[in-house]
């Protein structure tokens, strides 16, 4: 970026700015002083947020020039998780277009007036000629002092410089109601919509109501039958939907009992009322609680009686706008100073607009957080495969942190020869963003799966892919934050037959074993690079695993605890691994109890099977010669071998496979030929191994073609079916599954 957008169109004949100096080039001119030395600390970042630009009062705060920290992101120049929360800030600007109040951490070194860590600061969105987003621009500025906060006589001492908040919608209504008390009322309710309205158009607030502070008289507003559009989320005459979130009462007026009672509760205002005309009209109200109107609502509204009970005088009502949307209503009671007067409305109502913008972001955090949430937990398996080779139990636990909940996830495939796959994968970044890459991931990883692709194959593939995805996020949004670079994943392959398991790793933690005898160690598992670098290889780790062993695959998550560092947390991950259990249920919940003490800042998916070991007898194999007479010879061995079985009623499908899978290997193979059979709970596996790499074709034969009817036959008989290549060759396989007997 060259320069800061132009300042506003000169009127023809008014007094130009001096010429800048000779050779300053295009990035000279009137907007470029203004920015250069305004009293305010400015930044501007691009799209990548990386800083491009700093005027002179941002150079001073950090005491470090613009072109030490080009290029830098605010996290970088202040490395602590406070620069990291203003990123954050950053990028919720750039994806929403809203903009963001923030507290500003500076280094220790910072040579600005209000010293490090005293600073407020604004994030709003800088777009391009083209009014497309190409970055923001971050204003910083000291945060008031106390006494600059404290009220001067007949102030409303709620410090309206300091930004209203809250990390939720409750606190936010909390935190409104304690600014207002005791600075310019004696009794503070908010009260919030459920379902927020559209604001009125034909008025906003910060405006007096045509009440009058004397009462209501005949025909004002807050006496006809109702107030303009006041019957917006009215139900019966009544605007429903009002909940309690806030409350605050100066210590020298009693009746506090009764306002905490009603916190938390739900209210019914009638259409008339004066709660009804403020959220109807958007405008703010003063009234005479002795009015007629005051009284007769609060003889028929419960959530009123405060009024009474506090000895309240003087009641003024504000809006919460923010958003285009109305979120609810402040309500101001005075019981020992003078009544309100009109022009304090105005005031009131910045106040409520301030804290309304921060509910409105708390609100929209939430449900983003529920939307993401909900997306996370659909693409999650919702349940475990029926399989014998492990015995597994899962956990997964979303973000409690400020960073939103992120993109773990775990998986379990069942594969061919009875064998089972585990993978656990952890994307970069947080957000609905992060969620729908995963599920991206996660389904490639199973089509992967599918084709039987050895861990360190699978793993590549899946590499090109999230480059592929890091070039389509580029080009459309300019960023890369949620493409899934820098995505990590561990794959893992167990057959309980030869009790090998098969590992491959991008990044990823090393997975633990937990022997039957108590004896825990990381497995040895080549560590790969990150998905998304391209170009480095991925290696594979094979070992044998005793039967009843504990393999636990998890994400980073569970060890960044904020109490413990690495070594004491895997300390503690290895106790809880080897004490004793029952179940695997158990030994998660033992795993996450030690660990956490608190909602996890990162995500956590937690994975841990128990080995199992398919019996020597549930297994038989042949060698079988290259000649097309050993296929009658393959069919009666299938039959004994179904009828020790006891599984005569499948003797005849399972002649036909045979017979189909050995013609094809003595046709298009190469010896040696193997025959297997896999006897699994009630699905029994057909296998036949040669030594070429040629892939077989499912096609449908024409009428008449005197081949070509193989493998349809196969497909039409079995569940599954398919092609599993090894360094040696290949075995076709097919799986039944048995009706019972």
């Amino acid at each position: 970026m060259d320069r800061l957008p132009a300042s506003p169109g000169e009127r023809p004949g008014a007094a130009q700015p001096p010429a800048g100096p000779a050779g300053a080039g295009a990035g000279t001119g009137f907007g470029e002083w203004a920015f250069v030395q305004s009293p305010c600390a400015l930044a501007v970042f691009g799209a990548d947020l990386r800083l491009v630009r700093a005027n002179a009062g941002m150079e001073l705060l950090l005491s470090r020039t613009e072109d030490e920290v080009l290029g830098l992101r605010w996290a970088h120049i202040v490395p602590d998780r406070r620069g990291e929360a203003v990123e954050r800030g950053m990028r919720q600007v750039l994806d929403t277009g809203e903009p963001q109040s923030l507290d500003v951490p500076v280094p220790p070194v910072g040579r600005g007036a209000g010293g490090a860590g005293k600073w407020s600061g604004s994030v709003g969105l800088v777009r391009d000629g083209e009014g497309r987003p190409c970055g923001v621009c971050l204003a910083v500025h000291p945060r008031p002092t106390a006494e600059q906060r404290s009220p001067a006589p007949g102030g409303t001492g709620t410090g309206t410089s300091s930004a209203i908040g809250g990390s939720n919608v409750a606190e936010g209504a909390r935190e409104l109601a304690d600014r207002f008390v005791p600075g310019l009322a004696d009794v503070a309710v908010v009260d919030l919509l459920e379902q927020p309205w559209e604001a009125p158009t034909d008025g906003g607030g910060g405006r007096p109501h045509a009440d009058t502070a004397a009462g209501s008289g005949p025909g004002s507003a807050l006496d006809g039958s109702g107030a303009p559009g006041a019957a917006r989320g009215g139900v019966g005459g009544g605007v429903v939907g009002l909940r309690r979130m806030g409350v605050r009462c100066a210590p020298e007026v009693g009746g506090e009992a009764v306002l905490l009672a009603g916190l938390g509760q739900e209210a019914v205002c009638p259409a008339w009322s004066p709660v009804a005309a403020c959220l109807g009209t958007g405008q703010g109200i003063v009234c005479d609680a002795a009015g007629p109107t005051v009284v007769r609502w609060v003889g028929m509204d419960s959530q009123a009686a405060w009024i009474t009970g506090t000895g309240i005088r003087s009641l003024l009502l504000v809006p919460l706008l923010a958003g285009g949307m109305t979120l609810g209503i402040a309500v101001l009671g005075r019981s020992r100073t003078r009544p309100f007067a009109h022009e304090e409305v105005e005031r009131a109502a910045e106040i409520a607009g301030r804290a309304a913008a921060g509910i409105h972001a708390a609100r929209r955090r939430a449900r983003d957080r529920t939307s993401t949430m909900t997306l996370q937990r659909s693409l999650l398996p919702q349940t475990l495969p029926d399989q014998a080779a492990l015995e597994i139990a899962t956990r997964y636990l979303p973000a409690g942190g400020p960073a939103g909940i992120g993109g773990d996830w775990f998986d379990v495939i069942p594969l061919s020869g009875a064998r089972i796959a585990l993978v656990v994968g952890d994307v970069v970044g947080h957000g609905i963003r992060a969620s729908a890459t995963m599920g991206r991931l996660r389904t490639a990883v199973r089509t992967l799966a599918d084709v039987d692709l050895p861990p360190d194959e699978l793993l590549t593939h899946l590499d090109d892919l999230v480059i592929h995805l890091s070039a389509d996020e580029t080009t459309t949004t300019g960023s890369d934050t949620a493409s899934g670079i820098g995505t990590t994943c561990l794959y893992a392959v167990y057959d309980p037959i030869t009790r090998r398991c098969t590992l491959a790793r991008a990044g990823h933690p090393p997975p633990i074993v937990v022997t039957p005898d108590n004896d825990a160690y990381f497995l040895d598992v080549p560590p790969g690079p990150p998905l998304g670098l391209g170009g480095l290889p991925f290696e594979t780790a094979e070992t044998e695993l005793p039967e009843g062993s504990l393999l636990a695959l998890y994400t980073d998550g569970l060890l960044q605890t904020r109490e413990r560092d690495i070594d004491e947390a895997l300390d503690t991950l290895f106790a809880a691994l080897t004490h004793p259990s029952t179940t695997l249920d158990t030994v998660c919940d033992r795993v996450l109890t030690r660990l956490l003490t608190h909602p996890p800042d990162d995500d956590i998916a937690l994975l841990i099977g128990r080995t199992r070991t398919l019996p020597s007898h549930n297994v038989a194999t042949w060698e079988l010669s290259p000649d097309p007479a050993i296929v009658a010879q393959a069919r009666q061995h299938t039959t004994r071998q179904l009828t020790a079985w006891g599984l005569d009623h499948a003797v005849f499908t399972t002649e036909l496979i045979v017979s189909e899978l050995v013609t094809n290997a003595i046709r298009y193979g190469h010896p040696p030929i193997h025959l297997r059979l896999i006897h699994d709970h009630a699905t029994l596996i057909s296998e036949v191994f040669d030594s070429s790499n040629t892939t077989p074709h499912l096609r449908r034969a024409r009428t008449y073609d005197e081949g070509g009817r193989g493998l349809l036959l196969v497909a039409q008989l079995t569940e599954r079916w398919g092609t599993r290549h090894t360094p040696t060759g290949k075995t076709i396989w097919a799986e039944q599954t048995l009706a019972p007997m």
